[in-house]
């Protein structure tokens, strides 16, 4: 069975096929041919979700699912939040943003932090939500060179490494994408 998974980012796309394959085949944005530059004007991760979600069914009308991210940061009053990806600008520069990002919590003691993800499902034209999250710190410095975005600078509760640190396979286990799509995947299976 075919879903469309409303993203072209290839570690996004990597991160949800290992949980859906043999039971779904994901296709992207540009297998597809939609190269729209899909609005994400909403001021919630929920809001942003469920705009790509619908972009998507209301002009291909197939089954798809769409997801936005948010690193809250506690001291910043949960900022950067919905405009993570363009906290430093709109051309959506990780380096950027986590430069930005830093230098606001330079003199900051509290580092407490957590991702959160919101997946949107259109399922024959039914909507439905599942969010994840993963509580952790901002470190003092970027560290490590896997991951992507604010992945150098989270480190998540009960490790010592940051995101970007660790292996791919232990962060799929416990990131906020990886609590959003296992429950999206239990969900299609139980709707099977």
């Amino acid at each position: 069975m075919e879903i469309i998974f409303a993203t072209n980012n290839d570690h996004k796309l990597h991160e949800v096929s290992h949980y859906l394959k043999n039971r779904y085949k994901i296709l992207s944005l540009k297998e597809i041919g939609c190269f729209d530059d899909i609005p994400e004007t909403a001021d919630t991760l929920e809001g942003n979700a469920l705009l790509k979600a619908r972009y998507v069914y209301e002009r291909f009308g197939k089954d798809c699912f769409a997801d936005d991210t948010g690193l809250e940061v506690e001291a910043l009053n949960n900022a950067p939040g919905v405009y993570s990806a363009r906290y430093a600008g709109t051309d959506k520069d990780s380096g950027a943003n986590m430069r930005k990002l830093l230098d606001e919590l330079s003199d900051e003691p509290n580092r407490k932090a957590r991702f959160r993800t919101v997946i949107a499902l259109i399922k024959e034209g039914t909507e439905y939500l599942f969010e994840g999250e993963v509580h952790g710190t901002i470190s003092r410095e970027p560290k490590g060179i896997n991951g992507f975005g604010y992945d150098p600078i989270f480190v998540p509760e009960n490790y010592d490494k940051s995101f970007a640190e660790l292996d791919l396979s232990v962060k799929n286990t416990i990131s906020h994408r990886a609590n959003a799509v296992k429950k999206l995947v239990d969900f299609l299976q139980k709707d099977n």
